[in-house]
């Protein structure tokens, strides 16, 4: 099995997702520099969270044309999974391999405390290890996590259920108040049409292992190792 971490100047995320990847597939994670021009031969591609060129112009805006995006671009239409987390589904959404933007918190504030999340589908490559409807506490830290995208994508995205999680309370209701950032539908990750690339805003690598607090995130991690192992 192997995983790629793109490290984006400003990335400070990514030796977490690999630590938490390597404890869940006890297998090592290759780290690849923005600069490369080419992603060594990987199952899966993670583009972890961080402030990638710090955040200047629009989040996620300039990672998106750095040189080893042509080919993570390539690698995805070609049917190689990748997760995006925080700046990295930013970055998705720059890259054109997500539909929509993150725009910046309603609150105007960067915002950082756990939150909630549904479960939406459990029949994903991310999602398998979940329960339908599962309420799991995981950790968000952005300024720009505020998803939209016009109406006819929205509905697009409700039809093709590919709303993986959505903000919702510890009961697992999905309500204004419980949407930390003014995300347009409650929306915390979605797929693109196959399924095989995810963006998600919330830090599931931040509660992976009883050391940090909590293990919600840790079956995602053991949902994308499982479905790699049986590939």
């Amino acid at each position: 099995m192997r995983i790629s971490v793109i490290v984006f100047p400003g990335s400070n995320c990514d030796r977490d997702v690999k630590v938490a990847l390597e404890a869940v597939s006890g297998k090592p994670v290759q780290m690849v520099w923005h600069g490369d021009a080419t992603v060594p031969a990987s199952d899966m591609i993670v583009l972890p969270g961080g402030f990638s060129y710090g955040d200047y112009l629009r989040c996620g805006a300039m990672a998106a044309h750095s040189n080893i995006m042509r080919d993570v671009v390539a690698k995805a239409k070609a049917g190689t999974p990748v997760l995006g987390i925080c700046n990295g589904f930013q970055i998705l959404c720059e890259s054109g391999l997500l539909p929509g933007v993150l725009l910046r918190n309603a609150s105007l504030h960067f915002i950082c405390r756990d939150v909630f999340l549904r479960v939406e589908r459990t029949d994903t490559m991310f999602t398998s290890r979940y329960s339908q409807g599962e309420v799991i506490r995981v950790p968000i830290a952005h300024a720009e996590g505020n998803y939209f995208a016009d109406a006819k994508t929205i509905k697009q995205l409700e039809d093709q259920n590919r709303i993986l999680f959505r903000y919702c309370d510890r009961t697992g209701a999905v309500t204004p108040e419980a949407n930390p950032n003014g995300a347009m539908a409650n929306i915390a990750g979605i797929t693109d049409q196959r399924g095989r690339v995810l963006g998600l805003m919330p830090h599931p690598e931040r509660l992976f292992e009883t050391a940090l607090g909590g293990t919600d995130g840790r079956a995602l991690f053991e949902s994308v190792v499982q479905s790699l192992a049986a590939a």
